[in-house]
Parts: C-alpha cells; structure tokens; sequence
C-alpha cells in the first residue's frame, strides 16, 4: 500500500489538490472532514446534545465509519449506509464542530484513518497527517500558500455566491486560523521533518497537482514499487 499525507493551513487548497492527485493514482482520497460529519451524524441520531462530553466520549467508540468510491463517486459509509446527503446539514455542522474537540473521537476517527490506510492506497489531507495519523506515509506533502492569496482565493469564493465579502477581513481571520491550529495543544498544525514544502501561491491547481505527482514518482520510484499511473 502507498500512502501519501498532504498537509498545510486552512485555504491551501489541501482537498482539491488531494482529490485531483487520488484520482490521477486511482487511488483513495480520504476525506477526513467528511468522517467527523458522519461521526456527528451518529451523535445526532442517537439523540447525544453537543455539549454532552461525557456521553459522546462514551457512544463514539460504536459507530463504523469508512470510505469507499462507487461508480466514480467518494461515499462516506456509516454502519454499511451511503450517508452522503446527510452530511452537510446544519445539525450535522453544528454537532461535528462541537464534537470534533473531543479527544475520544478523534482517538476514534484516527484509529478508523490508519485502518483505511492499512488497507489501501490512499491520500489523506488534514492539518496532521503525516505527524499523527500517517507517520509513515512513504510521500508527505506540506501544501500552503501566502495569507494573502489564501484569503484572495476565498473572497472570491464568497463573491461567486452572491455575498459582499472584506477582503482585509478575510485575511485577519485567516491569519488567526493559523495562528491557532499551529498552538492547538493537541496535534498542532507543523511541517513534518521528511515532508516537501510546496508552496501553491503562484501556481495553478493543475499545476500544483503536476508538481505532487512528480514529488511521488520520485519518491516511490526508487526501491519501492512504482505508483500506478505514473
């Protein structure tokens, strides 16, 4: 099995690099964020309030949470059912943001992420990947860009869907973004030792992609078995 842990701050870029990457390798983009909004889904159906820490550290353990792709589409599984259009729901939010900072769920969500890892090829994204959750992932990828352009990147987001967005706004509460998953005390948000820095700021993404494939190529070339696809 080939891993590869792509990591850096908020607005890299991290999940449309990750994506693209996977696909080229036909191998399995694990969308870590979507595994917490089906852990919160599980919360919510079992009636757990957000603020109940005691009970969610308690029922996190029981759920089964993976990840497959059927007919080309990523599918987060919860107990064996497709829960993708359940996901994005505000109650979800609302609970994965809350339970999310629980320490027995992510001790949960990590051990399910090296399962998936173990099994298959996989490339997973996050803010600790190749520190906590994939340490010994033969490729590592610290992807980032300027506070500036990440926050460019986002106003124009915003602005595609209608909004009137600050772009000086934008940039300070990035800013303090990174400021706070680099200090976190649990897992804080650092370049691994042995990952390549790649900084997305002037690049395209097909560009960026490009540039990571090569990174793996040479990576795996050399006494270990070569990348499908590449």
């Amino acid at each position: 099995m080939i891993n590869i842990a792509i990591d850096g701050p908020a607005g890299a870029g991290k999940s449309t690099i990750a994506r693209k990457v996977a696909e080229k390798l036909s191998f399995i983009y694990v969308d870590t964020g979507a595994m917490y909004r089906a852990m919160a889904l599980y919360l919510h159906r079992k009636g757990i309030a957000a603020d109940d820490t005691e009970a969610i550290a308690r029922v996190c353990k029981e759920p089964r949470i993976s990840i497959e792709y059927r007919d080309g589409e990523q599918v987060v599984l919860l107990d064996g059912e497709n829960v993708n259009s359940f996901l994005r729901t505000q109650e979800v939010s609302d609970m994965a943001s809350k339970s999310s900072a629980v320490p027995e769920v992510r001790k949960r969500l990590v051990e399910l992420q090296q399962k998936l890892a173990a099994e298959q090829s996989v490339v997973m994204d996050g803010r600790d990947i190749g520190t906590v959750v994939l340490p010994d992932a033969q490729v590592k990828i610290y992807l980032t860009a300027s506070v500036r352009v990440r926050a460019k990147r986002r106003f124009l987001e915003l602005k595609e869907k209608g909004e009137n967005p600050v772009l000086e706004k934008i940039e300070e509460e990035i800013a303090e973004r990174d400021h706070r998953d680099m200090t976190r005390e649990v897992a804080p948000l650092r370049q691994a030792d042995d990952a390549v820095l790649v900084d997305s700021s002037d690049m395209t993404i097909n560009e960026v992609t490009s540039h990571i494939l090569n990174i793996i190529r040479d990576r795996t070339g050399s006494g270990r078995r070569p990348v499908p696809g590449l």
